[in-house]
């Protein structure tokens, strides 16, 4: 299996022009960076102790756009209609918590398992078709689901949102209180482990293959790949997150709105991966980190136009950070060792 994917490594990036983050052989070892990266959110606790609530958020919507970065940056699927998954999630957990069954990890599981499985069963659809039939048809999926929620006020309460949700204390002691100190351990422990999944995911022989199939599909066949089986079971996984980030916020404020399913959310979602950088799991992350921070601290400074400076922040590092933060931020240390080894020789 490993000789056939290198083989379409291989084959991918003959392909012409490079179109993504080199194809590298799977490698599991974590660098003292990434160590550094996930004790960031633990210093926080110590250092933004009244602002636990926004890192709380900051953590769900990384997971959210964790799961987005699965099918687009490594599988190649184009989607604007991801936060289907994220309101069936947030639905799932939001409406078991008004009918009694207010545990919160079981909820999350249940979350999981209700959008995979509506993410599996819309995947043969999704796979079909290329990049623009992939966008019609994600946010068609979408709308759809938005108006069948909005319709339906009396099961999910409408534009007034789902309220009344009652949580049960986390592993029958931490209550989830109104300053977020239960929901700062519980999303960065939620976070941290599904990353574990994905970034392993990701790294095995079958992260590689999804990675051979957005740079060279239509060679993948030849290699013994059943490139459509591979995408429906990213898709598959990208929906479940995606749904365990749904049920996570809803979880964490008690509050479900119908916006949870709206375009604007989907929109968001390819602004962080484009900021932060596709194709790279840690981008997803910096990405919404950056994008929410900026969307606080220039809403509190300009309510009405905030949006204007997150658009020219978009197309700065558009054109001037080609892979987002991320790839701009390698490029440099690329070019540094470059002209390093250059002094030395």
């Amino acid at each position: 299996m490993n000789s056939r994917i290198d083989s379409a490594a291989r084959a991918a990036a003959a392909d012409g022009a490079p179109r993504g983050p080199a194809l590298q052989l799977p490698n599991d070892r974590w660098k003292p960076l990434e160590i550094a990266f996930w004790l960031l959110p633990v210093a926080s606790w110590f250092l933004f102790p009244n602002h636990l609530v926004l890192v709380s958020q900051i953590m769900i919507v990384g997971l959210f756009a964790l799961s987005l970065d699965l099918i687009l940056g490594y599988a190649g699927i184009v989607s604007l209609g991801h936060a289907a998954f994220f309101g069936l999630g947030a639905y799932t957990a939001g409406l078991l918590s008004v009918h009694g069954w207010g545990e919160p990890v079981s909820g999350l599981a249940v979350a999981a398992l209700v959008a995979g499985i509506f993410g599996f069963v819309v995947s043969f659809l999704v796979v079909r078709g290329q990049d623009l039939a992939r966008l019609m048809v994600t946010l068609g999926i979408g709308l759809m689901l938005f108006e069948a929620a909005n319709k339906a006020a009396f099961l999910t309460g409408g534009v007034d949102g789902l309220s009344g949700m009652v949580v049960a204390p986390l592993f029958g002691s931490f209550e989830f209180d109104l300053y977020g100190k239960t929901a700062f351990w519980y999303s960065l422990g939620v976070l941290f482990l599904l990353f574990v999944l994905l970034r392993r995911m990701v790294n095995s022989p079958f992260g590689l293959s999804l990675r051979g199939i957005r740079e060279g599909g239509k060679r993948m066949p030849a290699v013994g790949a059943n490139v459509d089986r591979r995408l429906r079971v990213a898709y598959t996984v990208g929906a479940a997150v995606a749904g365990v980030a749904g049920a996570l916020l809803a979880q964490t404020t008690q509050f479900v709105g119908l916006d949870s399913l709206g375009f604007a959310r989907s929109a968001d979602l390819l602004i962080m991966l484009v900021l932060g950088g596709t194709g790279r799991l840690y981008g997803a992350l910096v990405g919404a980190a950056v994008f929410m921070l900026a969307q606080d601290y220039l809403s509190s400074l300009d309510p009405a136009y905030w949006q204007f400076y997150i658009g020219l922040l978009l197309v700065l590092i558009v054109l001037f950070a080609r892979g987002g933060i991320l790839g701009g931020l390698e490029k440099l240390v690329q070019q540094r060792k470059s002209a390093a080894r250059k002094e030395q020789a």
